[in-house]
């Protein structure tokens, strides 16, 4: 047998007080797609840093062995590891804006790993650098040399990342989440180059992620990773429909698709408590309408599921009917009255509506404990005392799971923790609408699982309309009664959930259902790109 390109035995990973890793074992054959599974905090990025040799300080390599093509690398040095990294070995953030400079132009962040690694002449670099970002579907490469990263949106951002790391056909390309942000569609595309472009040069791939339709669609081997431990390893096809750990089984039923929409609010006739009419939104600059005559009605009780891809103006759409952006034209009514008074949102309709956000760790205040945070907007309740106002902040910390944390701070917390503190704070007044925009993006599959189920307790008890702003179909199918899809700023399918999802009527839609990944879908086989141009321009520039 060939020797693989990577393989990891008995690695630990620790700090001077905690093991992180406790002797974690894989193996990665050259073309072989694996992925490394688990919640967050189970130790995947550490694995992931730690064969880069990128931990974060505090942490080292404390045991075990990693072998990049038979070579031994835990031990060698600075200079051997800055050799290895781009054509040995490549990696992928799960945020491009992070590794991206800011200040420093595409053309020039590719060119560095180029010019570090290869003696090629500025014009051969420039000229395997239009070829790929060609490769990758960048329509206009020459003007993308020319730009900055902030001018790009998240996928395309994602995709220049992925061209740059690939100009070096590394043997081994570690991907981190590299789509945890991005929309369905976005997350296709991105994922289908990735793969192309790894079997076209025989790359293996080591996928980091906590989305068990990813791993399901893209891979064929699968290592699961609870605490630091690998609790389970093999074929990815056995282990989604097999499981033999209890862990492994409950990440596989969390990420299981739901085979309905949850039943409509009690009574036949649901009454109107938010309607939008012919909304259009611009933004100063833009040549078209982020938002362009969108009609739109939510029911009491009812929760309205707003789908689409990055861009398609979906969040615009839910700032607009809270009245935190000025409409170009059209109007927003709460229970029959504008929500306009005077110039500004009326106080009553603000006082009744509340938002969740995407990220709950920039939406908190982090000077702030979070007692202070939830009881925050108690403080428009002129007939509550102070202990009611106390009373009322320990009952919606019990209903949302987290009781004894109100002196606790943000940072303290975990993702999911932070976007419960995000949903105690938007009820905790009783509102009769709330819109949550996209609150379970950045979460892994069980912590979604709980977050969505932590929705419907509340909405059963409560009684509040959701607007459930998302890109996440299975979360959609969970949660909602109806779906409106936009595209571009405009409606372009709404109905009930199963019938819009399950029969999608425009081409639209059908391709957000196709691209959504489902772990009941089998696995795909890399494809193979059409035509092999980059490696020719390659031969004939070298």
């Amino acid at each position: 047998m060939s020797t693989p390109v990577l393989e990891i035995s008995g690695l630990r990973v620790a700090t001077n007080r905690l093991e992180v890793l406790h002797g974690v074992d894989l193996s990665l054959a050259a073309g072989q797609l694996s992925a490394l599974v688990g919640e967050s905090g189970s130790g995947k990025t550490m694995a992931a840093r730690a064969v880069m040799r990128l931990l974060p300080g505090g942490l080292r390599i404390t045991g075990g062995s990693i072998r990049l093509d038979g070579e031994e690398i835990t031990g060698v040095s600075d200079r051997r590891m800055r050799a290895l990294r781009g054509p040995g070995m490549g990696m992928v953030f799960q945020e491009p804006m992070v590794s991206l400079n800011p200040a420093i132009s595409i053309g020039a962040q590719m060119a560095e790993g180029l010019a570090q690694h290869r003696r090629l002449s500025r014009a051969d670099i420039k000229a395997l650098s239009l070829a790929m970002l060609e490769r990758v579907r960048i329509a206009d490469p020459e003007a993308c040399l020319r730009a900055f990263p902030h001018q790009f949106s998240g996928g395309m951002r994602q995709r220049i990342l992925l061209a740059s790391v690939m100009l070096l056909k590394p043997r081994l390309l570690v991907a981190d989440e590299p789509t945890t942000a991005l929309d369905t569609l976005a997350q296709r595309e991105v994922l289908d180059l990735m793969v192309e472009l790894a079997r076209e040069n025989n790359t293996a791939v080591l996928l980091i992620t906590h989305n068990l339709g990813l791993v399901s669609r893209y891979t064929q081997e699968m290592t699961v990773l609870k605490n630091g431990d690998v609790v389970e390893r093999g074929s990815t096809r056995r282990i989604i429909d097999h499981a033999e750990h209890p862990y492994t089984q409950e990440l596989v039923a969390a990420a299981r698709r739901s085979d309905g929409a949850p039943p409509a609010p009690a009574g036949t006739v649901v009454r109107e408590l938010v309607r939008a009419k012919a909304v259009s939104v611009t933004y100063r600059g833009r040549h078209s309408n982020a938002v362009n005559g969108v009609d739109l009605s939510i029911g009491e009780g009812e929760t309205v599921a707003l789908v689409g891809g990055s861009g398609s103006g979906k969040t615009t759409m839910g700032r607009a009917i809270l009245g935190l952006v000025p409409l170009s034209s059209g109007e927003v009514t709460f229970r029959d009255r504008s929500i306009m008074s005077g110039g500004a949102v009326d106080r009553d309709v603000r006082l009744a509506c509340q938002m969740v956000f995407q990220d709950p760790y920039s939406s908190l205040d982090p000077r702030q404990r979070i007692g202070a945070i939830v009881r925050e907007p108690l403080r428009h309740v002129g007939d509550m005392t102070g202990a009611e106002k106390d009373a009322r902040v320990a009952e919606v910390m019990a209903d949302v799971g987290l009781t004894g944390m109100e002196r606790r701070f943000p940072h303290e917390l975990s993702g999911g923790q932070r976007q419960r503190i995000a949903i105690a704070r938007a009820i905790v007044r009783r509102p009769a609408f709330v819109v949550a925009d996209e609150p379970v993006s950045a979460l892994d599959m069980t912590i979604q699982a709980q977050v969505l189920d932590l929705i419907l307790s509340l909405q059963a008890r409560y009684g509040f309309a959701c607007l459930f702003i998302s890109h996440d179909l299975s979360a959609v199918r969970r949660i909602a009664q109806r779906v409106v899809v936009m595209e571009n700023g405009i409606v372009v399918e709404a109905g009930p959930t199963a019938s819009v999802l399950d029969k999608p009527s425009h081409p639209y839609t059908r391709r957000l259902v196709e691209a959504a990944p489902v772990i009941d879908r089998p696995s795909i086989a890399p494809r193979r790109a059409a035509g092999d141009h980059l490696d020719q321009r390659d031969k004939e520039l070298l």
